[in-house]
């Protein structure tokens, strides 16, 4: 996949992309937005500046601007073989300097998480295998507990030690279903510990978790992660 492409894929999925949360009006930085072409067109572009912000991208708003505005019009103020060189090196310096911020990242994260389970591990209540997973029982179930082989249903929420929330099957009000080791190491290993009808908060090393590459935007390279956990049940085979 070429430069180019990488990007215009990029600007393909912004404008797919629905923005979820509302924003604050910018004082007089928009234009007239009476009729609905301006608005839609408005909207468009918010989309947009606000995936190349997420994406850290170094870019210059004028420039964004009239480049969008040359391609509608048909009129590229620089030739095929300039863009292709430009967008390479441009993605080759934006690469770089998401490496950077990873590994910068990697190293404060994997550092707050051992200081953070090294307190954790002295609280009351909470056990550590030998694995270094530590866990804390909330309620006591009486069901059986799940071979690595089973499937089984759980409420969970997901959260960095910080407390944001980073994903949760209680907020949607749908429980997850999946088999016992097709989740990372953490998950496996902790729900052959529990029974059904248990419900713990789980503390995950980074190793046992998504470790160097992290996932996604919201879980960063070496993060630990906490995890309230409820096993509803286990689920009979298919």
């Amino acid at each position: 996949m070429t430069a180019r492409t990488s990007l215009a894929l990029l600007f393909a999925a912004t404008l797919m992309h629905t923005t979820t949360q509302a924003a604050e009006p910018a004082s007089g930085s928009a234009p007239d937005l009476k009729e609905p072409r301006q608005r839609a067109s408005y909207c468009i572009g918010l989309d947009i500046g606000s995936n190349m912000k997420k994406q850290k991208l170094d870019l210059d708003a004028k420039s964004l601007a009239a480049g969008i505005a040359d391609a509608l019009a048909g009129k590229p103020g620089l030739s095929a073989e300039e863009i292709r060189a430009t967008l390479a090196e441009f993605q080759q310096k934006e690469m770089a300097k998401a490496e950077a911020r990873a590994t910068t990242a990697g190293a404060e994260n994997a550092k707050a998480g051992e200081e953070f389970l090294a307190t954790n591990s002295k609280k009351e209540g909470v056990k550590t295998t030998s694995t270094g997973l530590q866990y804390k029982s909330i309620k006591s179930g009486t069901g059986k507990s799940p071979k690595a082989t089973d499937t089984v249903k759980v409420h969970y929420t997901g959260k960095l030690i910080d407390g944001t929330v980073f994903d949760s099957s209680v907020e949607r009000n749908e429980p997850a279903t999946f088999g016992v080791d097709q989740v990372i190491p953490g998950w496996t290993e902790v729900l052959q510990l529990m029974k059904e009808g248990d419900k713990w908060q789980v503390f995950i090393p980074s190793k046992l978790a998504y470790g160097e590459r992290g996932a996604g935007p919201d879980i960063g390279p070496n993060s630990t992660l906490i995890f309230d956990v409820e096993l509803l049940s286990i689920e009979a085979a298919k």
